[in-house]
């Protein structure tokens, strides 16, 4: 297939071949190339430095219940010793201004609760465990 890209006030023509992933087999300039004056460089602003990442926790043996996105904890509705049944709810994750549901995928008794409300979670980072 073949497509035409604007790229930076140029078009190119680009010619796609349908395989496993996608590949750019050949770029050509669809119109001659023009003149682009360079930008002055200007000096970075000064980063601020970013926060220092929390201790890992140590995790026990059991369940693992994990975050399947990234997202913000609501709602923590799990305490440890708690007894929890197969599908209860144990945290409310908002991620993309949805609010998720993450449920306990055994039943069992909850060892380690490591989420707490308000705090930023990455995908498969361990929200609590089941023992």
């Amino acid at each position: 297939m073949k497509y035409v890209v604007t790229l930076n006030g140029n078009d190119y023509e680009v010619e796609v071949n349908e395989l496993s992933e996608a590949v750019v087999t050949s770029v050509v300039p669809t119109a001659a190339p023009v003149a682009v004056a360079a930008a002055p460089v200007t000096a970075p602003a000064a980063a601020t430095p970013a926060p220092a990442p929390a201790a890992p926790v140590a995790v026990g043996d059991g369940t693992k219940v994990t975050a399947p996105m990234p997202g913000t904890v609501l709602s923590v509705n799990a305490s440890n010793g708690q007894a929890v049944k197969e599908g209860d709810v144990l945290f409310i994750l908002e991620a993309m201004k949805m609010e998720n549901e993450i449920v306990a995928p055994c039943s069992g008794t909850i060892k380690q609760v490591i989420a707490a409300k308000g705090a930023s979670v990455a995908t498969d980072e361990v929200l609590a465990v089941i023992g």
